[in-house]
């Protein structure tokens, strides 16, 4: 058996069922399952995937994003999802990382295309909604299509994504998880939410991160519920959605939180047929809880990572009630083990803090292509989440600082290191450090700062203008403070410590952008 499988026993059940709704369309279970098994079948006897080949996708929210993860799952291949929101030459450096044999993409990303054929010249291109120069449509390659592209020897343990995550050393790694992290994701999540088949799912958030994908929207599929889908999050399109179609359930971050409350309340909306929302990303600020729970809706908290499908410690439905202990992350999931450790690996005592690490069937099974980073990670099958916390006696766990040097800005995950490494490649720069500043919007921005070489006369907009053309908007640091050097300590190691102290003096000086 294989994840797909549960797709097909949803469509016997009840093949009439809507499975998805996307822009006024309806794919029913069945529609879903006969899609499912065509792309499989073009994907092997077109485009020649088999076993553990990669099928990457750069694109928005569609349906197709859901087919081809279950196609891949059919044949034992792995899919591949890009951040839409990246620059083109990090989108051509996954796909040669990944050794992709397949990217199905969107016009509107079509910007890649032209420098595959020198950077991954093996790599195929489908087009989503256009056809490619030299490439399919693929509608197109679906036409008339019948059979089945299973392949013989195909079951849960055969790895079925690699989700790539911006690394600290400046290059993103691809987590590797199999498909039977996707099935013990999925109980935890219908255990979290009290998720059913009764449910109606809203998606806005990108399926491009675990979060958007993983912590309700292949659990609803996989349970025989109705997923809404959105393209992407616009507040309008979400509260229109939550007006009319009355979801029960949908997942959040604090920036999606906050647009929500502010156009619900301007329109006066009522949000209660949202029985919960799911909190992710990062560390939801305590009165946007509160915000939704005196609209009668739960703010289930849930903690994890890529590295964990992500869905590893949560607060549900029906437990004791989280708002009473402020701050919580809840307790480890049903197929979750969660300890806190001190330097040498020791479990230290309730409220002593120390690293968070975790074990269970949803943990990545390597970084591609890096055994030194997976090495890293995962020692003795304990994944070591970088972030520090405290048990209470009770055994609820609690985050206190994120990862080293980590920026959470809107919700997505900045590394400092990357923004650094492409600083360093500019001629006239000398050294550069970046750190994040507190946004009201955004809660964090990341602001750089840089040494230019002796004579270079740089200017604050020529750096950003230069960074946006090798980042992703949302990395493009907000801010560039100019200084004559880093403060380092006795090895070389920039003292990014100091570097804070300095910009929140400048901030409550008033002084900082």
């Amino acid at each position: 058996m294989d994840l797909s499988d549960l797709i097909d026993r949803n469509a016997a059940f009840t093949p009439d069922k809507p499975a998805i709704r996307f822009k006024g369309e309806v794919l029913t279970y069945a529609g879903l399952s006969d899609r499912i098994h065509r792309t499989a079948f073009v994907l092997k006897t077109r485009f020649g995937i088999g076993r553990g080949d990669r099928v990457a996708i750069l694109s928005l929210n569609r349906p197709d994003y859901l087919v081809l993860l279950y196609a891949c799952a059919r044949l034992g291949a792995v899919l591949v999802p890009i951040n839409w929101r990246l620059a083109v030459p990090e989108h051509l450096y996954i796909l040669d990382h990944a050794s992709a044999k397949v990217l199905f993409l969107e016009e509107a990303f079509s910007g890649v295309l032209e420098a595959m054929p020198e950077t991954v010249p093996e790599c195929r291109a489908v087009g989503l909604d256009f056809t490619p120069d030299g490439g399919s449509r693929f509608e197109d390659v679906l036409e008339g299509v019948e059979g089945d592209g299973r392949n013989p020897h195909i079951d849960t343990t055969c790895p079925l994504l690699i989700v790539y995550t911006s690394g600290t050393t400046g290059r993103p790694k691809g987590a590797v998880l199999r498909q039977d992290a996707l099935v013990w994701n999925a109980i935890h999540s219908c255990h979290l939410h009290d998720l059913t088949s009764q449910d109606h799912v809203l998606t806005t958030l990108p399926m491009f991160h675990v979060g958007g994908l993983n912590i309700q929207t292949t659990p609803a599929l996989q349970a025989g519920a109705t997923v809404t889908l959105h393209d992407r999050f616009e507040v309008d399109a979400a509260v229109d959605a939550i007006a009319r179609e009355k979801p029960s359930l949908t997942v959040v971050v604090p920036a999606t939180m906050a647009a929500i409350l502010e156009e619900a309340d301007a329109r006066g909306v009522d949000i209660s047929s949202l029985r919960a929302v799911g909190a992710g990303s990062t560390i939801v600020p305590q009165p946007l809880i509160e915000a939704f729970q005196s609209r009668g809706v739960k703010v289930l908290q849930v903690y994890g990572s890529t590295e964990t499908a992500p869905i590893c410690i949560y607060t549900r439905i029906g437990g004791v009630d989280a708002i009473m202990r402020k701050g919580t992350i809840g307790l480890p999931g049903l197929a979750c083990e969660a300890r806190v450790v001190d330097e040498a690996g020791r479990e230290v005592a309730p409220g002593t803090a120390g690293e968070i690490i975790v074990k269970g069937p949803t943990v990545l099974y390597e970084y591609w292509g890096d055994e030194a980073a997976t090495s890293d990670v995962l020692r003795n099958g304990w994944f070591h989440t970088g972030d520090i916390g405290t048990r209470d006696a009770e055994g609820y766990f609690y985050v206190h600082d994120r990862k080293k040097n980590m920026i959470i800005s809107g919700g997505e995950n900045v590394y400092p290191a990357e923004i650094e490494r492409v600083l360093h490649e500019h001629s006239e720069i000398l050294e550069a450090a970046v750190i994040g500043r507190p946004d009201p919007q955004w809660q964090e921005v990341p602001v750089a700062f840089v040494v230019p070489r002796p004579g270079s006369d740089l200017r604050e907009d020529a750096v950003i203008a230069y960074l946006r053309a090798h980042l992703a908007r949302f990395k493009v640091p907000r801010e560039i403070r100019f200084i004559e050097a880093l403060p380092k300590n006795a090895l070389g190691k920039v003292q990014h410590f100091h570097l804070r102290a300095q910009l929140a003096e400048d901030v409550a000086a008033g002084t900082a952008a």
